[in-house]
């Protein structure tokens, strides 16, 4: 009797978990239609566009051809928005690849509603209805106000086409199947702080750009909890492999001593090689920090990140940024 109890209990299990593998393969990601927008192309639009792509946003950084023998990795002359494979040596699950977001027709954006683009920068799916993977952070930029994406929108109709057949990106499982469930719609509109509370609107561009993305370590691709904003998040290219930096508000291992002025100077000193060209690098000196697109940030946005950032639970982590550099001095 027993023996039949416990065949009829492991053909349950059995049953059980290939109803939820069938799950995962057949669900689609949580979507609403994209909005029926259509964003008029004025000056001022257009160029709070182009800041907050090329800087605040910095999506140059991933969906742009760089020059990573350079200096924080300008963008090169005619790659702005193109596209990029991301190198095996980041170590992501499967191959993984940005898309062009110029408004070439065929490789790019050309066809796009500029709904289906918020859609995509917003809730994470494309036009076809697929899930975009969560590298790309669209899980923070469903905080960004309309008025926002709009601007990005606009910018991006008035880029150069570009026409650049990539590869489509290819998810290892189980992460293919897990990432479905990472899009999301959002629900109603979305506005912004107003600038004059520089701590709401400090939170709001702390969040929406991301910066605990980096800024916080990650195991098996999930933040370690308690270590929000505390940096040692490793990042690696052929150029070399650098830790992100803690940014909590810890005296000895944060920027707890830094001051407001003295913060934004860190971000003002390489403006020189955003605007007349960065130097060649070494190993000791790459750097992934967007240092150039960040540079040129608005004196008010630095400020109120970082009153914001003053406001984060502290935690001592000591990191060591730059292994390279450590190595090459003993």
């Amino acid at each position: 009797m027993w023996k039949r109890v416990l065949l009829l209990a492991m053909c349950a299990l059995i049953l059980a978990v290939g109803g939820g593998v069938a799950y995962l393969f057949a669900r689609k990601p949580a979507m609403a239609p994209p909005r029926d927008v259509k964003v008029a192309l004025t000056p001022e639009r257009v160029e709070r566009g182009r800041y907050l792509f090329s800087n605040l946003y910095e999506c140059t950084g991933c969906h742009s051809e760089r020059d990573f023998s350079k200096f924080a990795a300008p963008v090169k002359p005619d790659g702005l928005g193109k596209g990029f494979v991301f190198p095996d040596q980041m170590r992501l699950p499967g191959r993984i690849v940005s898309a062009n977001l110029t408004p070439d027709p065929e490789t790019g954006l050309g066809k796009w509603t500029d709904g289906e683009i918020i859609r995509a920068i917003r809730e994470g799916v494309d036009r076809d209805g697929k899930a975009l993977f969560a590298f790309m952070p669209y899980t923070a930029y469903r905080s960004m106000s309309d008025d926002d994406v709009e601007a990005i929108v606009a910018y991006l109709r008035t880029i150069p086409a570009i026409h650049n057949p990539l590869p489509s990106t290819q998810l290892a499982l189980p992460v293919e199947l897990l990432n479905r469930g990472e899009p999301k719609p959002v629900a109603g509109p979305v506005t912004a702080p107003p600038r004059s509370d520089a701590l709401a609107y400090g939170r709001y561009l702390v969040t929406t750009v991301d910066c605990a993305g980096c800024h916080t370590m990650k195991k098996n691709g999930t933040n370690v909890e308690g270590m929000d904003l505390a940096g040692g998040f490793e990042l690696s290219l052929p150029e070399g492999t650098v830790f992100s930096a803690n940014i909590t508000p810890d005296m000895e291992t944060g920027i707890g001593s830094w001051t407001e002025d003295g913060f934004v100077a860190r971000f003002r000193q390489y403006r020189d090689f955003a605007q007349n060209g960065a130097p060649s690098i070494s190993r000791e000196s790459f750097t992934l920090m967007p240092w150039l697109a960040y540079a040129e940030l608005e004196e008010e946005d630095l400020r109120a990140m970082y009153r914001y950032l003053r406001t984060v639970k502290p935690v001592r982590h000591k990191v060591n940024t730059h292994p390279a550099r450590q190595i090459s001095q003993h």
